[in-house]
């Protein structure tokens, strides 16, 4: 009886969502997803404060099976309110000419989100993204994203925790940097800070991850 409460849960809070949605053209978000399909996604912003910073590139790559499809990519360029600091331009080498003739952020997210249609999401510290994103989603749909997340960091330390003697579990520290999680994989490193480079790394991770919980 119990296990039967779930799935009529889940259908009843799919319900409340769509009736509530803001523009049900994106009701498709609802739908069952594709088989063995998932979108990586990555954003570069202004700075890291959710409450203040700004998105100004989204890069998005589909993932099916095993196979990630970089020539299905979504690469977009996304116009800030404000100028973009210097510190911001170290890291992501975006300048405030280069996102000048960006699109609109809502024009964006609706790309972004016919893009995703209703696959599960994958991410490196995805939290910060979705938060990001979901600044601008919610004035849209009135919600945000209700899709699966998949987040690389959590796959990584249980794969790596599951390797590890009982006793050593909850005192070795696992380190989560991307560039070790991917070295420690054997996948090879793009240039940082570029978000389709980003996404299709994280693509790279999750796919081998997904296959090594598997059988751990």
């Amino acid at each position: 009886m119990k296990w039967g409460l779930k799935p009529a849960w889940q259908a009843l809070r799919r319900e409340w969502m769509l009736y509530h949605m803001g523009d049900q053209r994106f009701r498709f978000m609802f739908d069952a997803p594709p088989e063995n399909e998932w979108v990586s996604v990555d954003c570069e912003t202004t700075g890291l404060n959710v409450g203040r910073d700004e998105i100004i590139s989204i890069g998005a790559v589909r993932i099916v099976g095993d196979r990630i499809l970089t020539s299905q990519r979504l690469e977009l360029l996304v116009k800030p309110s404000k100028g973009v600091s210097a510190d911001s331009i170290r890291v992501h080498r975006l300048r405030e000419q280069d996102v000048a003739q960006g699109l609109e952020p809502d024009e964006a997210i609706k790309q972004l989100l016919h893009f995703i249609g209703s696959r599960p999401l994958v991410g490196y510290y995805l939290e910060f993204d979705v938060a990001m994103l979901n600044k601008v989603i919610f004035p849209i749909l009135g919600m945000g994203l209700p899709q699966p997340k998949f987040e690389i960091s959590a796959m990584y330390f249980e794969y790596k925790n599951r390797r590890l003697a009982p006793h050593m579990q909850s005192v070795t520290n696992i380190d989560l940097r991307f560039a070790t999680l991917m070295d420690d994989l054997g996948l090879p490193l793009r240039d940082a800070h570029d978000a389709v480079n980003d996404a299709v790394m994280a693509a790279m991770a999750f796919t081998k991850l997904r296959h090594l919980n598997r059988l751990a």
